[in-house]
Parts: structure tokens; sequence; C-alpha cells
């Protein structure tokens, strides 16, 4: 199930699903131990003996967040109740606090008693051994905690200057144990128990009563403090009282149109639509990365029904990609500490791993140390490279010297020298590693050509530093890398590039499946975009992956396994992916000569937004018959493509523009 809205601060992440309803609370790293493990934590309306939580189909609902920030505003209508609730949420940008403020709609035309009920169902740390909650009278407030883990609820009525305690029922309670399903369930005919505490496998409620004349409204806010013990969370309790939630909702939502417009841009030349999912792309983008510098592919905990694992890792690739499209929109605080991130996990050798955990720990990995009875190094070459050419592209745009200083020798000549001994002695080619969909061992397009660039950015850094003896080698491999990757990746019969040379007896064996990760040849620099042999490549491409359905959009390569949602593979090749689309959207800008040349890539960004939900929220892949989200969603990836084309859309608009009056 995707989660429809994201809203974090890079400590606290807590995600929305479909239905308005929390689904994930990641504290105090933003994807690695989530205090609901996907449950729901349920929001139910009552009034007149009828009771409905939010995820009943009567729900009318419309999500999504205010113009350019991580504050959202929702509507959920229940004609059957004649009531519509307004929530405007934020996590505050600087305290771990989450602010909801819920107004609800009377449409009968009586007065009338509307009651909320909040549940919690937590599983802190994720598991529910040892978990404790109870009520605590002097903060008229719900307490959750487990060791360095503490959750303070509390529920507030009124205006300001006329704040009110809101918290008027309660109760703790046992879940999935002895056949009792929660406290959620004592919800539902309108009153609490008032049970004040639990321990184990448990749930809470807390209950807002308000009052709404014929036709009227009432408001309420609901507040969860995050902290690593009691003063901590009881602090920021404080201060909402003094200050009033509004005070944090509004600073919240005014820094995040700060934050996402900072650069003062002109979207002119785009439909307003693009450029509005432009600054919710960057937004989305950074819930999703980690205040110590991880950049995680994507944080939906329903993966973890698919194949008991997340995609809440930082991929070195991922991360490097990611980091570019910020640092090209000006974000050099964040990438900053990406950088220091990888410095900080690379091994002595010089490469890095498959993926990390947040706080910098190696991550769960299918690949293996041991193949063909031989040591063989589990990793994909290319990201150690793009870490390198990220890096370089954050010191040409930004010219950090003292930063990129620190860097120098512990993470881009480590690399860059693991790198060149990382050849094969014969061909020049990379040696044998995983393709960045990490699913055949090989020597790859992408993983040549981003390794070539790799060493280039290691090679322009030498350079600077004065280290010319460097810079000669670092080049000096680059170069005989790419006159081999012209001659053996090209096949002259067929007449198009390979993805992949497997090695087989001492044998290189072309890998003749069309797969879009060949863009990788000219995407970094070691083809030119309009090299003849690139143009045949992507003309190639672009038919074998185009999937001909109603749906459109590009599969990630021929015959595309993963996730699969039709078999039918002369019209689907695959599930349309939005980096595969976008990536033919990237070649369109690259080659385009004329302003009408821009057309098709302006059609493929269009149809980035048109799959996109309503809140803007980008998926992995979307259904190839009805356009539904697949597999992760939010992907950080996918938002952070649409950046860097939307970018690349701008800067080549400006430069055929000024060449035509000229």
């Amino acid at each position: 199930m995707p989660r429809d809205l994201p809203i974090g601060n890079g400590s606290l992440l807590i995600n929305f699903d479909h239905t308005g309803q929390i689904r994930d609370i990641y504290w105090p790293f933003v994807g690695q131990e989530n205090h609901t493990r996907g449950r729901v934590c349920r929001l139910g309306v009552w009034s007149e003996e009828r009771f409905s939580w939010l995820d009943d189909n009567q729900w009318q609902r419309r999500l999504a967040y205010g113009n350019n920030t991580l504050v959202t505003e929702s509507s959920l209508r229940n004609d059957e109740m004649a009531i519509t609730l307004h929530l405007r949420d934020a996590v505050d940008f600087h305290e771990d606090l989450l602010i909801r403020q819920c107004t609800v709609e009377n449409h009968a035309d009586r007065p009338r008693e509307i009651r909320l009920f909040f549940c919690h169902d937590l599983s802190i740390g994720g598991t529910t051994v040892g978990d404790s909650a109870y009520f605590a009278p002097e903060q008229r407030a719900l307490f959750h905690y487990k060791g360095r883990h503490w959750f303070l609820i509390s529920l507030i009525r009124g205006w300001p200057d006329h704040w009110q305690d809101g918290l008027d029922q309660w109760a703790v309670g046992i879940k999935d144990m002895r056949e009792l399903e929660g406290s959620w369930r004592d919800a539902e005919d309108g009153e609490l128990s008032g049970n004040p505490v639990a321990q184990g496998s448990i749930d809470s409620v807390a209950a807002l009563h308000l009052q709404t004349g014929a036709g009227g409204q009432a408001m309420g806010w609901y507040v969860m403090c995050v902290g690593s013990c009691y003063d901590d969370v009881t602090r920021i309790h404080r201060n909402v009282l003094r200050k009033g939630p509004v005070v944090h909702l509004e600073r919240t939502a005014a820094y995040w149109r700060l934050w996402a417009t900072k650069e003062q841009e002109s979207f002119e030349r785009l439909p307003p639509e693009l450029a509005t999912l432009y600054h919710r792309s960057l937004l989305i983008v950074r819930t999703q990365i980690d205040n110590h510098g991880a950049i995680l592919a994507g944080n939906d905990f329903d993966t973890a029904f698919f194949n008991r694992d997340t995609y809440s890792y930082m991929w070195p690739r991922d991360g490097a990609l990611v980091a570019a499209s910020l640092i090209d929109a000006g974000y050099s605080e964040i990438t900053r500490r990406f950088f220091d991130f990888c410095h900080r996990v690379i091994t002595r050798k010089g490469f890095l791993l498959h993926k990390y955990t947040p706080d910098g720990s190696l991550a769960s990995s299918w690949h293996t140390w041991y193949a063909d009875g031989q040591q063989q190094l589990p990793i994909q070459e290319d990201e150690t490279a793009l870490v390198l050419w990220a890096l370089w592209r954050h010191f040409d745009r930004f010219r950090d010297i003292e930063f990129v200083k620190r860097h120098y020798r512990g993470l881009v000549v480590r690399a860059a020298q693991w790198i060149c001994s990382y050849i094969d002695r014969d061909t020049g080619l990379p040696l044998p590693s995983w393709d960045l969909w990490e699913e055949r061992h090989g020597i790859h397009a992408w993983t040549v050509a981003s390794v070539w660039a790799g060493l280039q950015a290691a090679a322009n850094f030498a350079e600077a530093f004065g280290e010319n003896s460097y810079c000669l080698r670092y080049r000096k491999v680059a170069a005989r890398m790419r006159t081999a990757a012209e001659d053996l990746f090209w096949d002259d019969h067929r007449q198009c590039h390979v993805r992949s040379l497997v090695v087989r007896d001492g044998s290189h064996e072309p890998d003749p499946v069309m797969d879009s990760s060949l863009v990788g040849l000219w995407y970094f620099g070691m083809l030119a975009a309009d090299d003849p042999r690139v143009r045949l490549t992507m003309d190639r491409l672009r038919s074998a992956l185009r999937v001909r359905t109603a749906i459109g959009g590009l599969a990630r390569y021929e015959d595309d396994a993963y996730q699969r949602a039709n078999d039918e593979p002369d019209q689907v090749p695959g599930n349309p992916w939005f980096i595969c689309t976008l990536w033919l959207a990237q070649w369109y800008i690259a080659t385009a000569t004329t302003a009408d040349e821009l057309a098709p890539a302006l059609e493929l960004l269009s149809w980035a937004a048109d799959h996109s939900l309503e809140s803007g929220v980008m998926a992995e892949q979307v259904h190839p018959r009805t356009g539904e989200p697949l597999s992760v969603s939010p992907l950080t990836w996918s938002h952070s493509t649409y950046v860097a084309t939307i970018r690349d859309y701008l800067h080549r608009a400006t430069q055929l523009e000024t060449q035509l009056n000229t």
C-alpha cells in the first residue's frame, strides 16, 4: 500500500496511507526503527451512535499537501454521517513533534457532539515485547515507552489564548493476545474504558469530544512528542502548551516553503502542474533523508510483507544519483552529510558495499562472497564510482574547498586507487560485479560508464590538488576503458549496444536483452548522447521497452519479472517505471537541437505527473493496465529523477532560446 503523505524532519518520519491514517513512525533514524511495523494507527469518528474508522468505504478522501510545504491539507467527507474532517498534519521542522489540526464540519441542521478517536498501535523498536503505556493525570496525556524510546500523546481543543485540555477519554489495553484485538475496538461504541496502564503487546486510544452547531465547525489538536526519555517528551509538550500548537504548525509550513523555493528560479517554460510537482518532489525527497547523511531508497514498510525486508536502506548508487539532483538544485547542506556518510562507511580497501542502514551499519544483502569455488566481492562497482562522480559535481557547483579537502585522501583517492586495481588486465574493463538491478553478475554497460565517470572525477580532483601522477593514472585507465567499451559492447549484427558481457571460460558473451540501463553509456558522459551508435541503441530501446497499453511508459528491460503484473510480453515487456521513462525524456532533452524537439520530453514529464498520486507521491512502478502504484511508494529515486529531468529541460530550453536569438 503506498504512503500517500510522508512528513518528517530528518529524524522523525511519519507516513500516512491512502485513508489518511498513520502507518509508519520512524525515529530517531529515518528508515531504521519503525515503531508501528506498518500497522495502522486508526482514526475514528463517532456521532449520534454511529461510528466509522477512516478506512471505511463510506469516506470520500482528498489527501494533499499545502503549496510548497510539508504540511498536509486533507479533507475526508462522510455523507452517511453528514461530517467532513479536515486534517492539517506536520512534523515540526525543529522538534520531534507531530501536530495534527483536526477540524470537524457538521453538515446536519442541528447541533451535534462529534468525537474523534486516535488509536496508537505501536511496536516500539519493531517489537511489542516489553512495551509499556500509561495515562498520566499530571500531564493529562498518554505515554508509550520502552528503553530510550518515549512517546507522549495529548489532545487540545480551542484557539490561541484559549487552549484547553482535550483528552476527554482514554484507554490502554492488550492487543493480539487472548482473543483481544485491542482497545481500538473499545472505541466503536463511542465510549472508552479509562483503563490507565498495560504492558507487553498493547495499544491505546485517546478521545477528543467536539461540540458543533448546526452546519458549524469545531477544531481540536492532536500532539505526539517523541524523545529518548521522559524529560525530553515532557519538555516538548510544555513548549507546545506554552506557545500553542498552531505556532508549531505555521512555523513548519513557513520553513518548508522557504526551503522548497530558496533558489527563486523561474518555471515559466513549464505547465504549472509540472512546476508544482518539481517542488513537491524536492520536499518528498527530503523526507526520505536522515539527518546523519543516509539517503534512503524508500520507507514504505509494506514491502516487508513481500520479501521480509524493506527499501529503508542507503544504497550508495541511489544516494549518489539523488545527491546529484539535489546538488544541481542547490542543496549543499544535505549532500555534504551524504558524502560524510560515504566516507565513514567505505572499506579500507576502497570500495563501498551493497547497502547500509541509516546508522551506517552494513545492511542485509543477497550478494554472495563465494561463487564457483572462489572468493567474489559482493559489490556493484557503480556504487563506489558514482559517489566520486557526484562528489565532483558537488565541488564543481559549490567550490566547497574546505569540505572536499577532508574527503580527498580517504574517500576520493582510496576509491580511485581501488577502482584502478579492479580491472581486467587483458581488456581494460572493470572486473565482473553485480548490475544496478542487483540481478546479474558480469560486466555491464551501466557499470563501465559509471566507473569511467568516477575515474574522470577522481582525475579532476587529483589535478586540482596538484597530484599529477594520480591524475594521469586515472585518465589513462579511463581512456583504455572507453576504447574497450566502444568495441566490446557494440553488437554490429543487431546495430545496438548490449547491456552486459557475461564472463564464461575466459570469453565475454554479450547479453542481447534490451535494458534501460544502457542510458548510462551517454548519461555519465562516456559517449555522446547524439553519437550515431547511441541513437541506434536508444531507438531500439524505446521500441523494445515501450508499454503498449493505455498506461504507457517504459519498462526496465525486456521480460522483466519483478513485481510482474501482466503476462502479455508482446504488449507489456515489464511494468512501467518512473525512472526508466524519465531517462528517455532526458535523452530527448540531451539531443534536442530545436525547441520543437523538446516536446517528447515534455510529454514524458507529463506522464510522470499523471501517474503520481494526487498528493504528488511517485512509486517505483505502476500497473500497466490500471496505473495503480506498485512496489515501494514513494521511491526517492523516482522523485530525484523527475527533479533532474525538469532541470535538464529548463537548462536546454534556455540554451536553445539563446542560440536562436544569437
